[in-house]
């Protein structure tokens, strides 16, 4: 098992990109703690991977939030006795549309849940995993920060900003063990596909969107976890401050 022995935390859990994480990480031997502002969602992947012989718990909480930030940290240090990985999963978008539609409400909302997480995450665990000896980072970006598209300007941004800030942060902490990465999805089989396409999800709205993707389809969770699990592992022990794009090419 690859990750036997290492507790990781994976926010925004309870479905999509973060649930296939949570899953697949556990079938590789680590523990997870399973976070989601969805209680109830939290708590059925936990207990899903607890059906399937894993370890995990469920930690409800709000990710633009400090204090929940400290429950998080306290909840899987009370059960597991230590942390080795963070997966900055949790996002959200505005819906696809002209940039003058787009609200401050939105824009305050996608940043604060796509890159004020990652700060609040770098604040809890950061002088936690220079007293172990290091660490590492996993920020769920997307290929929205790299080959952006229309209609999804504040979306791009934030994305954009947790790739560059993930590259920085990768020098900043390398000399204390911490490692940085990112992922890149390309759009993929979630609950928010209707607000990335701006359109009801219907084949022929779909195939719009497959038509940029060389290899033909959109992402999937297992696509992202299997990433994740290199990332989380000793075998990517001398990866940092990679923003690896998994989209059938999408970024070509």
């Amino acid at each position: 098992m690859r990750l036997q022995g290492k507790t990781a935390i994976v926010t925004g859990g309870g479905s999509g990109f973060g649930e296939g994480i949570a899953k697949t990480i556990a079938r590789e031997g680590a523990n997870v703690v399973v976070n989601d502002l969805n209680g109830a969602a939290a708590e059925r992947v936990a207990s899903e991977i607890a059906v399937s012989g894993g370890k995990a718990i469920a930690v409800p909480g709000d990710v633009t939030k400090q204090a929940d930030w400290q429950t998080l940290f306290d909840a899987a240090i009370e059960d597991f006795g230590s942390v080795q990985v963070v997966v900055n999963n949790a996002g959200t978008t505005h819906r696809n549309k002209p940039v003058m539609e787009i609200t401050e409400a939105e824009f305050d909302r996608v940043y604060a849940v796509n890159v004020k997480s990652v700060y609040f995450s770098v604040a809890q665990f950061v002088p936690y995993f220079r007293k172990v000896g290091g660490g590492s980072f996993i920020n769920i970006a997307s290929t929205a920060g790299v080959r952006p598209r229309p209609g999804l300007i504040w979306y791009n941004g934030s994305k954009a900003a947790v790739i560059i800030a993930s590259k920085a942060l990768a020098v900043e902490l390398g000399p204390d063990r911490i490692r940085v990465n990112c992922i890149n999805p390309v759009m993929g089989e979630t609950g928010l596909l209707s607000e990335f396409m701006g359109m009801e999800d219907t084949p022929a709205n779909r195939q719009k969107f497959l038509a940029t993707i060389p290899l033909g389809r959109l992402s999937t969770p297992q696509d992202i976890a299997n990433a994740a699990l290199y990332l989380a592992s000793d075998d990517a022990e001398f990866i940092t401050g990679v923003a690896l794009e998994v989209d059938g090419g999408r970024c070509v």
